[in-house]
């Protein structure tokens, strides 16, 4: 089995759609993360003069497919880029296409060439195959009775998008209401970007009324949520996590948070465009939806490239 080299800063967000690829593509992973040091980690890294003095030190084995996330990681793997080594590269590098053999980016990314791939969503690992074996393997613990399970997979802070304190609470007792209104069960996750006393807010005001809320100990949930769900909720600061909600069988609504950002405004609105999500207005609705997931379209698209 063939290798991939990941190259990207230690976010959640990033790894999750290297892996993604590296294990739709059947290669093996080894993660070779980046670190930006001082004074150039104040500076957006495609203006970095010589990227490979813009971080601390790092080794990489041989392997024949180098797979790069984020602005740091797109440098990087351009300055090493080899000859007869697949450089590819996931989001808008930000510096032309041209220096890598590929460039994966979903339509957000407004970024067009020859030798660039475009995805609806963001990559990621959970695929049909996935999903059903964690529903075989969780259904018995979410679905205890015929009430519908909502899954609320919570993000966090992120520089253009805030989740504090007052925000879990709008969230939780709009969460109260669908409890009271129309009998379902709340199975919330937070990520690791979810501040402790937004955690401590879900916990106090759910609990008591029936919820199940992962605590952080013991086995993630996350894929027994997404293959089990009737309907999902997740919060707006994420692709990735929207990206793998729209891959399931179950409606996807968006939860609002204060905030803004361009790319993930067009996000939103592409996938309103392909009916998979809408935005949550304090009610459940359900249409009719199918799994949306562009991975194994552009597996085969880049191995067909590539000769891999």
């Amino acid at each position: 089995m063939a290798k991939a080299i990941i190259l990207t800063e230690d976010f959640a967000g990033m790894k999750s759609q290297a892996f993604g690829l590296a294990e739709r593509a059947g290669f093996q992973k080894e993660l070779c993360s980046l670190i930006p040091r001082k004074p150039w980690s104040f500076i957006s890294a495609p203006y970095w003069p010589f990227p490979l003095k813009g971080v601390e030190a790092f080794n990489i084995s041989e392997s024949p497919v180098v797979i790069s996330v984020g602005s740091v990681g797109g440098v990087i793997n351009a300055a090493i880029r080899q000859s007869g080594r697949a450089a590819i590269h996931i989001q808008n590098p930000r510096i032309s296409p041209d220096k890598f053999d590929l460039v994966i980016v979903n339509p957000h990314d407004q970024l067009s060439g020859k030798n660039v791939i475009v995805s609806r969503t963001a990559l990621h690992h959970i695929s049909s195959q996935i999903l059903s074996e964690n529903k075989g393997k969780w259904t018995s613990f979410f679905r205890q009775d015929t009430s519908p399970l909502v899954a609320v997979l919570i993000g966090g802070n992120n520089g253009r998008f805030t989740l504090g304190k007052s925000e879990a609470e709008i969230i939780a007792y709009q969460l109260v209401d669908l409890i009271k209104t129309e009998n379902v069960h709340i199975a919330l996750t937070p990520s690791r970007r979810t501040g402790k006393e937004a955690i401590a807010v879900f916990k106090q005001i759910l609990i008591p009324l029936g919820a199940y809320i992962w605590d952080g100990e013991g086995e993630n949930p996350y894929l027994g949520l997404l293959a089990c769900a009737d309907f999902i909720l997740v919060t707006i600061d994420s692709v990735s996590m929207i990206s793998e909600a729209v891959a399931t069988s179950a409606p996807v609504m968006i939860l609002s948070l204060p905030g803004k950002s361009k790319r993930i405004s067009l996000f939103i609105h592409s996938m309103q465009q392909e009916n998979r999500v809408k935005l949550f207005r304090n009610r459940l609705e359900s249409w009719s939806v199918s799994p949306l997931d562009d991975a194994e379209d552009v597996v085969f698209k880049v191995k067909n490239i590539l000769g891999l």
